[in-house]
């Protein structure tokens, strides 16, 4: 069982009006962020990408990819994982900052392939936004390309989108065979994508019985070389009393009412077609957190938070990608009271 943390590169992971969580996605609170999370115990980090902040682009917005080198670089133990949109990179580029990531951190860095959901992000900057599947099959492609080079392969591909003639990179991974290879997204295409390519397939928050019937699907599809592992977003909220709990869920739910012109205008620019956006919220309780958040159900006292999460693990989830609110602060509990639980 391992734990992450989502990097806070647009901000608070639960609701933007928190008096206890000002705003702040500056590349200082992250960088002390991440290097806290290390410090106490956590085993890896997610950058999600952003161009453009998805809820507010007059807000601040860290850069992924830049911040990941800076991280690789200052860190000494955590995995560094760093979100990427194939669409925003040609893969040869895309693999020769992956490889060199991966030798400044020292074997410690993942690629994060996820389908994108905000059609305003692409469509400002004069992007083309495909439809949901076209934009798998280009990510198939891509993802192939970019497996190859990482293998220190000299690549020949003709392909739809890509016509690579004997590129190949080096120094090549001196560390393992490459960058682990993680997927985001749960329709059909993305679960055959990570089939092929992925190391670990990232589900989004929601119940035990849906991850469990997601992992055994996914376990269903072909697939050569290791197994594949999984891992869960989830937004905890753990206090010594499941009443304690559920008051500081209600907080948050309450404070998040203030959000809802932000959530209508990320609804707005949000395609339909995801299938995150219609799996990760339960019926008749809200959520909070993003990629499902509270969905999860870690929410209660610290002993049934740990045997909720010890149920995902023995259904098949490796790796816990955490969310928290105040982040600080809910980070620094989850190290003291579910860490020593759970290890």
């Amino acid at each position: 069982m391992r734990f992450g943390i989502w990097a806070l590169v647009h901000g608070s992971r639960g609701t933007f009006h928190d008096p206890e969580e000002p705003f702040d996605a500056s590349w200082d609170r992250n960088r002390r962020l991440v290097l806290e999370a290390e410090s106490l115990g956590f085993d890896s980090t997610l950058i999600a990408q952003h161009t453009a902040n998805p809820y507010d682009d007059d807000w601040d917005e860290l850069e992924a990819w830049t911040a990941s080198a800076a991280l690789a670089a200052l860190t000494q133990r955590i995995e560094i994982i760093t979100a990427v949109k194939p669409p925003l990179y040609h893969p040869v580029i895309l693999a020769k900052m992956a490889q060199q990531i991966e030798h400044v951190s020292g074997g410690r860095f993942g690629i994060n392939l996820v389908n994108a959901w905000n059609r305003a992000e692409y469509e400002k900057a004069g992007i083309d936004f495909a439809e949901h599947d076209e934009r798998y099959a280009y990510g198939q492609e891509w993802i192939a390309v970019v497996d190859a080079l990482l293998r220190g392969e000299r690549v020949f591909h003709r392909g739809r989108h890509f016509q690579i003639d004997g590129f190949q990179i080096r120094p090549s991974d001196s560390f393992r065979a490459r960058p682990s290879i993680y997927v985001g997204g749960e329709s059909q295409p993305a679960q055959e994508l990570v089939a092929r390519h992925g190391d670990v397939w990232f589900i989004n928050g929601q119940s035990l019985e849906n991850v469990a019937r997601l992992i055994a699907n996914a376990r269903s599809l072909p697939r050569r070389g290791e197994p594949l592992g999984f891992g869960l977003s989830a937004f905890v909220i753990a206090r010594p009393t499941a009443a304690e709990a559920e008051d500081a869920f209600n907080r948050l739910v309450a404070l998040s009412a203030q959000d809802a012109e932000i959530r209508a205008r990320q609804r707005a620019n949000t395609d339909p077609a995801v299938v995150m956006k219609h799996s990760q919220v339960p019926q008749n309780r809200p959520t909070i957190g993003t990629n499902g958040g509270t969905a999860a159900g870690l929410v209660g006292s610290y002993d049934q938070v740990a045997e909720r999460m010890r149920a995902f693990h023995a259904a098949g989830i490796e790796l816990f990608m955490l969310q928290f609110q105040p982040f600080e602060a809910e980070m620094r509990r989850f190290a003291a009271e579910l860490m020593p639980r759970l290890r």
